[in-house]
């Protein structure tokens, strides 16, 4: 069996009833890649604007190929696999494609598409989570004739609430209340015209060349609009925090941390360092909303040995998720105890990998 890799592509389903938005938020992520190359899989070829996008390649039955690196699929959910392979084939050792957009149809069941992208046996991808789009405006409308919303935000990793620029302070604020009762321990987010920051869902692509490992200020690098200039009001709707340690981590302690992670952290990304457990190997860790993905690799050489993680959340306590993962750090002598590692091995891909 191949080695988990970090660098695996997460696939992020974009779901929502019919006019929620999805289409003009997934226009919204192509125009603010940057970098990033897009692939995006669309139940429904919608309104795509394609004729922005500068058009490089052929219209063929199901397929269109992007000058900027995108590639936009229009097919039936029962292909797939078909398309999760062929967009994440490799080109030149490399991958063709940085992130997959699943844009579900209106009437499409997410939880279909989401267990659908769980059982791929693709080992180039990895789960990117469930982002549930709603209408602000049409809110109780919708829901009165799709009753089955409530269970579908139940199943969200992420909600944007869109089209907040329709509704007034107070009926946006009973919304959101309502939507988050129904959307359990989900981030939401609120938003106008589907403006999203892309960092909310993936990890964007510098905009200059590197070589080698992403530094952890690529970790934690935001969007900037063309001229450079910091974009700070796509910021507005979350808070992140950046943790780093030079102490190792306790894995039992880091573990009740994680399965206990509070309502409104989206994503965790970044290494961790668990010292003497397994002084051979770093854990790159991968996680949104309750999907969460360990990958060990060998230390590089040359560097201090560091816990580096991001968070990203919406409506969370930065200080005490800062305190929370210090409480994780261990300082006191002890032995490899491989039976601590369990709770952590649980969520490597391939255990053998680990290698204690």
């Amino acid at each position: 069996m191949s080695k988990a890799n970090p660098s695996q592509i997460p696939v992020v389903v974009l779901a929502g009833f019919l006019g929620s938005g999805k289409t003009t938020l997934l226009n919204h992520l192509l125009h603010r890649s940057g970098g990033t190359r897009i692939g995006a899989i669309v139940n429904d070829f919608g309104s795509i604007e394609i004729d922005a996008m500068a058009v490089a390649g052929q219209l063929g039955d199901s397929t269109v190929s992007l000058g900027n690196g995108c590639l936009c699929c229009a097919v039936d959910a029962s292909e797939l696999d078909v398309y999760l392979d062929k967009l994440t084939r490799p080109v030149n050792d490399m991958h063709a494609i940085d992130v997959i957009v699943i844009e579900a149809s209106g009437i499409a069941e997410p939880q279909e598409l989401v267990r659908m992208v769980l059982a791929s046996e693709n080992p180039r991808i990895v789960y990117g989570g469930l982002v549930e789009v709603v209408d602000a405006a049409e809110f109780d409308t919708t829901r009165e004739k799709h009753p089955e919303v409530t269970r579908h935000l139940g199943l969200a990793d992420l909600v944007v609430v869109n089209k907040g620029d329709r509704v007034d302070t107070a009926e946006r604020e009973r919304v959101l209340d309502a939507v988050r009762a129904a959307a359990k321990s989900a981030a939401v987010v609120t938003a106008s015209y589907g403006r999203v920051d892309p960092e909310m869902l993936f990890d964007c692509r510098p905009g200059e060349e590197r070589i080698g490992q992403l530094s952890f200020d690529d970790l934690h690098r935001h969007g900037h609009g063309e001229d450079g200039a910091h974009e700070g009001h796509l910021h507005d709707a979350y808070e992140s925090v950046s943790f780093t340690s030079e102490v190792p981590m306790d894995p039992r302690r880091l573990m009740a941390f994680l399965d206990s992670r509070p309502e409104g952290l989206y994503r965790i990304k970044g290494y961790v360092d668990f010292g003497a457990f397994d002084p051979r190997n770093r854990y790159a860790v991968h996680a949104v909303g309750r999907f969460l993905r360990f990958y060990p690799e060998p230390w590089p050489g040359g560097g201090p040995r560091l816990t580096q993680l991001v968070l990203i959340g919406a409506g969370v306590d930065t200080g005490a998720l800062d305190r929370a993962l210090a409480a994780c750090e261990s300082d006191a002598p002890h032995t490899a105890d491989e039976h601590s590692m369990w709770g952590v091995l649980r969520y490597v891909q391939d255990k053998e990998t680990a290698d204690l």
